[in-house]
């Protein structure tokens, strides 16, 4: 068995099964209490794309019961955002007041002016059809079928009126197989969400699971890991 936090490369590890076990007491706890999330150090175990995603680092992970759309989980992540980001505001002055001088003056503002408005929501597809029409030039060439860059998800939240922007129904084919299959064509998609914010781009994430067994069992054929991929001591 290899834990996750031991996983450097894991083309070298193609037949070793691979147990996460940071996530093992949510399922058994989601099922008593239906909303639960764990804070704590998580371990990066695939092949990203960004600088910005350490191989190592903490993260809040939460889970929800009998949610059927991905709306529910948007309202929990702006719900998440404005409440946290209201209790600095009020809670830590001193500290605000230090940043707002020292490292980004005009942030303070920004942040209020979230606070008050509803976060727009726009599909992957629109995205790249908005990135595509850009004056800007882009290093990224925006392609259906592409991870989107920083500076392409900085421009959509310039282009959306600065405001904190959700952007779901990502190509199958770039998300994990947990993630739920919308079943709509041509352009295959699957039920999974990314909120970007103005200055910074992605802030966390979020998806449907798939719940359907033909389907996870079908994916992971596809992705050659039906005999090799196992979830030991989860």
């Amino acid at each position: 068995m290899l834990l996750a936090e031991d996983v450097c490369d894991p083309a070298k590890h193609a037949s070793t099964p691979i147990c996460f076990r940071g996530d093992s007491p949510r399922p058994i706890s989601r099922r008593a209490f239906t909303h639960v999330f764990t804070f704590g150090p998580t371990f990066r175990a695939e092949n990203s794309q960004s600088r910005r995603h350490l191989a190592e680092f903490y993260m809040v992970e939460a889970e929800l019961s009998f949610t059927e759309s991905l709306q529910d989980i948007m309202q929990v992540m702006e719900d998440l955002f404005k409440t946290a980001t209201s209790t600095v505001l009020s809670k830590c002055p001193h500290d605000v007041e230090l940043f707002h001088k020292y490292i980004a003056p005009a942030q303070k503002g920004r942040l209020e002016q979230m606070l008050k408005k509803r976060f727009v929501t726009i599909t992957y597809s629109e995205a790249v059809e908005i990135l595509k029409q850009a004056s800007q030039a882009f290093t990224f060439k925006p392609e259906w079928g592409c991870d989107l860059q920083t500076e392409h998800e900085k421009y959509l939240v310039k282009h959306c009126g600065e405001v904190p922007l959700f952007v779901i129904n990502y190509p199958y084919d770039l998300k994990p197989f947990y993630m739920r299959d919308n079943e709509d064509g041509p352009q295959h998609t699957v039920a999974a969400v990314d909120l970007l914010v103005p200055g910074i781009g992605e802030l966390c994430g979020g998806s449907l699971r798939e719940e359907r067994l033909p389907f996870i069992e079908s994916r992971l054929q596809r992705l050659g890991l039906a005999d090799a991929y196992q979830c030991l001591g989860c």
